[in-house]
């Protein structure tokens, strides 16, 4: 999965209700003032193309999570994530964000207190985020578009059984959406600070060479029981599926993804092998 090494690589953070609660970062934002308290808190870098350090390191598979060499806890974070085009005006701000491809993704993160930036949870080398092969061309990223009608659902197999990781979910359930989301991406592209959790993003896009695409991935849905209380072990299966709820419902993905039988019209599916490092 090399053809994204050009592109930027983004995150929106707390753009699903409680998810920051379940995975313990609440915390992490509590100096972080926002104009919306039920908006999103702000954007993360996990990959900017040649930058020195471990954010210059390419994290993403389609088929492979590498856990860390020492121990630490790693959750899997089921995300859509936005195939985009980004435009820059003179002064170097980002001026339109055009979403072309939606699919399943992985924003695989350490758990771990102490780290001063999200990004030091996110990208701890080769094969730890996940984008699926099977890409959906957005038709437009408005209400009544193609990705009203998708939802999101995510499982682990371990030890021979299957079990739902995190909610299923329409993806019209984000905080922020549509026209919205983008609105407030561009803002914080361009005005976010270095401060607490966050990091200057326009800086980072800058010194980038201004990359004319990136992955956006719009945030993490909330975990089921199992999901918030269960970990990444070597030799477990992380499944993402986003899919066409005109098309199927939650029965039937669950058994095609029990049969790894996920295939088909109006599905993006990501599968990973959980290995140690």
């Amino acid at each position: 999965m090399d053809s994204y090494k050009n592109f930027v690589g983004l995150g929106v953070a707390g753009n699903f209700a409680l998810h920051l609660e379940q995975a313990g970062e609440s915390a992490d934002f509590k100096d972080v003032v926002s104009e919306d308290p039920n908006g999103p808190k702000g954007v993360f870098p996990f990959y900017i193309p040649g930058r020195e350090g471990q954010l210059g390191v390419y994290p993403l598979s389609c088929d492979t999570i590498i856990l860390p060499k020492e121990a630490c806890n790693v959750q899997p974070e089921p995300e859509v994530a936005l195939i985009c085009e980004l435009t820059y005006d003179a002064e170097g701000n980002v001026s339109a964000i055009t979403p072309k491809f939606f699919g399943a993704y992985n924003d695989c993160s350490l758990r771990k207190e102490g780290a001063a930036k999200i990004s030091h949870k996110k990208n701890w080398g080769e094969g730890t985020k996940g984008l699926s092969r099977t890409l959906i061309p957005i038709d437009s990223f408005e209400q009544g578009g193609i990705m009203d009608r998708y939802r999101i659902a995510s499982f682990v197999r371990r030890e021979g059984m299957m079990m739902r990781y995190g909610e299923d979910v329409e993806l019209t359930g984000y905080s922020y959406f549509h026209g919205k989301l983008i609105e407030w991406l561009k803002n914080q592209l361009n005005t976010q600070e270095d401060f607490g959790p966050l990091e200057p993003i326009k800086n980072y896009l800058m010194e980038a060479g201004s990359p004319a695409q990136a992955i956006i991935s719009i945030g993490a849905t909330r975990y089921t029981h199992f999901g918030e209380t269960n970990f990444l072990q070597d030799g477990d299966e992380v499944i993402v599926v986003v899919y066409d709820n005109d098309k199927y419902c939650m029965n039937p993905i669950l058994s095609m993804a029990n049969r790894g039988a996920l295939e088909g019209e109006g599905i993006s599916a990501l599968i990973q092998k959980v290995v140690r490092g």
